[in-house]
């Protein structure tokens, strides 16, 4: 490498942290419309390391669940998850449409350490002890020692052919939002809520959208402007036919003389 040359600089990447349960996959495939020069760095974490993650710096921005402390992280709320309950398939919660939480009552109910839902009293009895994650708990759940009640997307995620769920109504739910260190929003963020927000490409799209519209150049009012007709030399506009011009080709136009009438002098 000589000393004019230069080492190829990777390009910036944009860093994503999302927790279990949450898929960031239709809002990505739009940055790779948008962005298809800026990969995207997917980070995976359990729900209380995602919010660590972006308070140290190590992503840009992040998929997590509510709460959040707001006074350090600004974050977007994007949508409200059912909660339901997962059961072996022999249960006699089976059979029904909805569960309660009155339903519960002689059940024992897992709650895991990694739970999001913020329960002011869990339904059932408690367990002899919680478990470590929402996985280990399906395990116990498989073992028909107790039940579990988690937001409906970690249901479908620990999916097992022995288990299934029902709605579980009346009792809290996971809130998922889009967060990020308030005291740091790039550009690239900005360019990751209005993804997540459903802007279009046309629309603004923050910091980098308008740095873009800046340095375009504006365009010429003359093209949008009416044409001017100019009279003159060099004009485009056409000069007036006179009296003993011809126009169009055709016959001199003379003067008429003699009175009104037009006639020959005898």
């Amino acid at each position: 490498m000589t000393e004019t040359e230069q080492p190829e600089q990777s390009p910036a990447s944009f860093r994503l942290v999302y927790v279990p349960g949450v898929t960031p996959t239709k809002w990505l495939r739009v940055w790779e419309e948008r962005l298809p020069d800026t990969p995207v760095e997917l980070l995976q974490s359990a729900p209380a390391d995602g919010h660590a993650l972006l308070l140290s710096g190590g992503a840009d921005a992040g998929l997590v669940r509510l709460p959040v402390d707001r006074t350090v992280l600004s974050a977007i709320p994007l949508y409200t998850e059912t909660t339901v309950v997962v059961f072996p398939k022999d249960h006699w919660l089976a059979a029904a449409e909805e569960v309660t939480a009155a339903d519960l009552a002689e059940e024992v109910v897992f709650r895991p350490q990694d739970d999001t839902l913020d329960w002011p009293e869990l339904p059932g009895r408690p367990a002899f002890e919680r478990p470590a994650t929402t996985g280990d708990a399906i395990e116990l759940v498989a073992a028909n020692v107790g039940v579990l009640a988690v937001p409906q997307s970690l249901a479908r995620l620990h999916h097992r052919r022995d288990l299934t769920y029902r709605t579980l109504v009346d009792v809290p739910q996971s809130q998922v939002a889009l967060a990020w260190p308030e005291d740091a929003t790039t550009d690239l963020v900005e360019e990751f809520i209005g993804i997540v927000r459903g802007r279009t490409a046309n629309s603004s799209r923050g910091r980098t959208a308008a740095a873009e519209e800046q340095r375009r150049p504006s365009s010429t009012k003359k093209s949008k402007a009416q044409p001017q007709q100019r009279t003159g030399q060099g004009g485009s506009g056409k000069p007036k036919p006179t009296p003993g011009r011809r126009t169009g080709g055709g016959r001199t136009a003379q003067p008429k003389r003699g009175g009104s009438g037009g006639g020959r002098k005898k």
